[in-house]
């Protein structure tokens, strides 16, 4: 039987000295409630350049007709737990209490960052990550209205903040958002560049 892609470990714990340590090493902790915290690196690499992120028409559009506003790290707890709840199709989350704890921290000590997207005073979409010097290491999104998430990466992307985004793992979505795969040694080189 293969092993999973870039399963490293299972077990310790979610201290905010140990998530920082694993961050810097291209690792993330992904998991179920009641499993051990199990510990990645997949080769390959899930992660978007900036300059290379994709806006469709119709994306542009929503964009310009301004009916949403975007903030940065107006509302950390509110968008993890936005993130948290249980998608469609889906019981479970792996965004664990714990989890939720663990990140509020290192936002407190100035390691994650989230962006909100507003219409009118609602959270509609927003997402959240940890900052490892120029690269940010995306952990999850949400949207409640259409392209509310969207409009959080392209935010992101065009801050001129960050080298790098770190998506983790491939999605269908984040390939169309412009998104592709490098292999581990390629990400730890630009961590190592750029961290």
């Amino acid at each position: 039987m293969r092993e999973p892609n870039g399963l490293l470990m299972a077990g310790a714990n979610l201290k905010p000295e140990r998530l920082l340590q694993a961050y810097s090493n291209g690792i993330f902790p992904w998991y179920s409630e009641g499993e051990p915290i199990l510990w990645w690196s997949p080769d390959p690499r899930c992660v978007i350049w900036p300059d290379d992120i994709k806006i469709s028409r119709s994306l542009r559009k929503t964009i310009k007709k301004q009916i949403f506003t975007v903030s940065n790290n107006q509302a950390f707890a509110e968008v993890i737990g936005n993130c948290s709840k249980p998608r469609p199709g889906s019981d479970g989350t792996w965004i664990t209490e714990d989890m939720t704890e663990s990140y509020c921290e290192l936002f407190r000590r100035g390691h994650a960052e989230s962006l909100e997207v507003w219409h009118e005073d609602e959270l509609v979409g927003g997402l959240y990550g940890v900052t490892v010097g120029r690269i940010f290491v995306g952990e999850s999104m949400f949207s409640r209205k259409t392209d509310a998430s969207k409009i959080a990466l392209v935010t992101l992307a065009t801050s001129g903040r960050f080298a790098l985004i770190d998506c983790q793992l491939p999605t269908g979505h984040l390939r169309s958002m412009g998104a592709v795969s490098i292999s581990r040694s390629e990400y730890l080189e630009a961590l190592k560049q750029l961290s």
